[in-house]
C-alpha cells in the first residue's frame, strides 16, 4: 500500500466511534480521561489512566463498571489501617495472656507476692548503698587532689595529670549522683509493677481484697 493511502486508512479507523469498534469485536474494554484531557482507550488499562477513574465497557461500548482510584486507595488504605490495628489488639490479647500464665506459674498465692516485693526492694536498698559508698570513695579522691591542688597555687602551674584527675571525679561524682536518683525512683516502680501483679493475681484466682 502506498505511504499516502496507509495514512488515509489510519485517520479514517481513527474517525471510527467507539461504539462500532465495540460493535465489531473490538478489543477495547477500557476508557479514562487522563490528566491532560484526553480520552484513552484499551483491552487492558492504558498507562495514562493510572491514578485516573477507569470505566469498564463491554462489547457494545456500555460502561458497565466504573474505578475510582481515589476511592479504592482509600478503602484500601482504611483495609490495611484495619488490618494493623486488629494484629496489634491481637498481639496485647496474647502478651497479657503470656503475662497472666506467667503470674500463675510464678505465685502461689500473695504471700508468695509480697514475699517477692520485699526481695525486690531490698535488693534496690542494696544497690542505693553502694552507689552512695561510690560516691563517699570519689569525694574522698576529690579532697585528696584538692589539696594537692592547692600546692600549686600562686606557684607553678599544677600537672595535667593532676587537673585532669579532677576532672574526671567530677564527672564520675555527677554520674554516680544520677544513677542514686535513678535507683531511689525504682522504688516507686516496683511497688506499682507488684501492685499490678496483686490485682491481676486476684482477678485470675477469683480472689477478692
Amino acid at each position: 500500500m502506498a505511504p499516502q493511502l496507509a495514512t488515509i486508512a489510519v485517520v479514517a479507523l481513527l474517525a471510527v466511534p467507539f461504539d462500532a469498534l465495540a460493535q465489531q469485536g473490538g478489543p477495547v474494554t477500557y476508557r479514562c480521561t487522563a490528566a491532560d484531557g484526553k480520552k484513552y482507550y484499551g483491552s487492558t488499562i492504558p498507562r495514562q489512566c493510572f491514578g485516573q477513574k477507569i470505566e469498564e465497557l463491554n462489547a457494545r461500548g456500555m460502561v458497565v463498571k466504573r474505578y475510582d482510584a481515589e476511592s479504592d486507595d482509600k478503602a484500601k488504605a482504611e483495609k490495611e489501617m484495619s488490618a494493623a490495628k486488629k494484629r496489634e489488639l491481637e498481639a496485647v490479647s496474647k502478651e497479657a495472656s503470656r503475662r497472666s500464665r506467667a503470674l500463675l506459674a510464678t505465685y502461689t498465692s500473695e504471700k508468695d507476692l509480697e514475699d517477692a516485693r520485699k526481695r525486690a526492694l531490698v535488693e534496690n536498698q542494696r544497690a542505693v548503698a553502694e552507689v552512695q559508698a561510690r560516691i563517699a570513695g570519689i569525694k574522698k579522691d576529690q579532697n585528696r587532689l584538692t589539696k594537692e591542688l592547692e600546692f600549686y597555687t600562686g606557684k607553678n602551674k599544677p600537672p595535667a595529670k593532676l587537673t585532669e584527675e579532677i576532672t574526671n571525679t567530677e564527672i564520675d561524682i555527677k554520674a554516680q549522683e544520677g544513677l542514686l536518683e535513678a535507683k531511689k525512683k525504682e522504688v516507686d516502680v516496683i511497688n506499682a509493677k507488684y501492685d499490678d501483679d496483686k490485682k491481676r493475681y486476684r482477678e485470675l484466682t477469683g480472689k477478692k481484697k
